[in-house]
């Protein structure tokens, strides 16, 4: 695990270090026969090197230089071109050895056999050449003249492989962000619930005690009693509008969320180069979702309604201007208003 990043990263087995080792620096495949050694001690494939002599001497006729794709070294051809240059055998033999060990025992690294009816992607500008390599500067698969010779040769590229494996590592891990989201909003869908139920609980139990308090007093507390019942059901409406806003709004992002999720599921499904085409987009939409779930929630004490409660200890006179709990402030300028309506 790397621990700047908090990231597993694998280490590779001697199997993938051999198999790096003998790919050419062109193709990015294993080394094909013949295989030469430049003068540098690099190796190349003889018809890689061969198709980047003939792009660099497009005229030539007795020799010609081009430069080693791996260390820029000027290599010096004679007439007879890369036919002049010599064999690496030992690179030959240990391919054949190395093909004859995944014969016997397999090669857990290679992906699954194609079937027969299933045709390699091939390449729309070299419709010879079959897609191979990863432009990772464009994020699109291509083939290895295209690196060469066309219009990814300045850019950075690797191997579907690696490529393939990476985005489909970033896509699960984003689908566990998805689940552990969807998660968290519908604990919050249920805690919604609970403070409905809560809200119209606690409602109810105010308007009773209010009822059974209006029902003692005199026929001069009716008209009043409608009124503060009509408080009560304004407020419990608009704290159930809210919440019910709220979980609509939870409700949506987790449709939308199990959606994506499902998209996500299906993607990694898909043959390699279908699904480093979508990979990218569906990693950072699901991300971008994961960090949007976190929505508005109510004010803490929200549901309580105690403010509500009414005191039957006043006097008669005070009846007629009867009302829910008011601030000091408020009972201050009652009085005053008394005194001016006295004078």
């Amino acid at each position: 695990m790397d621990i700047k990043t908090g990231q597993i990263v694998w280490a590779p087995s001697p199997m993938e270090s051999l198999e790096k080792q003998l790919s050419c620096p062109i193709c990015l495949d294993m080394f094909t026969k013949p295989v030469v050694i430049l003068p540098c001690q690099h190796n190349l494939c003889r018809s890689c090197a061969n198709d980047l002599y003939d792009s660099q001497n497009p005229y030539h006729y007795s020799g010609g230089i081009f430069r080693c794709p791996t260390c820029r070294f000027e290599v010096v051809l004679d007439r007879h071109g890369v036919y002049g240059l010599q064999r690496n055998l030992l690179v030959e033999n240990i391919i054949d050895i190395y093909k004859q060990q995944l014969e016997k025992g397999g090669n857990a690294l290679e992906p699954p056999l194609k079937s027969k009816d299933t045709k390699e992607p091939m390449c729309e500008v070299h419709e010879d050449e079959k897609i191979n390599i990863y432009c990772i500067t464009c994020q699109t698969p291509t083939c290895s003249m295209c690196k060469v010779f066309g219009q990814h040769k300045d850019c950075e590229v690797s191997t579907l492989k690696s490529v393939y494996e990476t985005q489909k590592s970033e896509l699960k891990n984003s689908i566990d962000l998805l689940g552990a989201s969807n998660s968290c909003l519908q604990a919050m869908l249920t805690q919604m619930q609970e403070t409905c139920k809560t809200v119209d609980e606690n409602s109810q139990l105010q308007k009773q005690k209010l009822s059974e308090k209006f029902d003692l007093l005199c026929a001069i507390l009716e008209e009043r009693k409608g009124q503060l019942l009509e408080k009560i059901t304004q407020e419990q409406d608009e704290k159930v509008a809210v919440v019910r806003s709220l979980v609509q709004q939870y409700n949506e992002q987790l449709q939308a969320s199990i959606k994506l999720m499902d998209r996500a599921s299906q993607t990694m499904d898909n043959s390699c180069v279908a699904f480093l085409v979508t990979a990218k987009k569906l990693i950072t939409e699901a991300k971008d979702v994961s960090k949007s779930s976190n929505l508005q929630r109510p004010e803490p004490c929200f549901e309580n309604m105690d403010h509500f409660t009414l005191f039957t200890d006043d006097l008669e006179a005070m009846l007629a201007k009867m009302d829910f709990r008011v601030s000091k402030d408020e009972d201050n300028y009652d009085e005053e208003e008394e005194e001016e309506e006295e004078e």
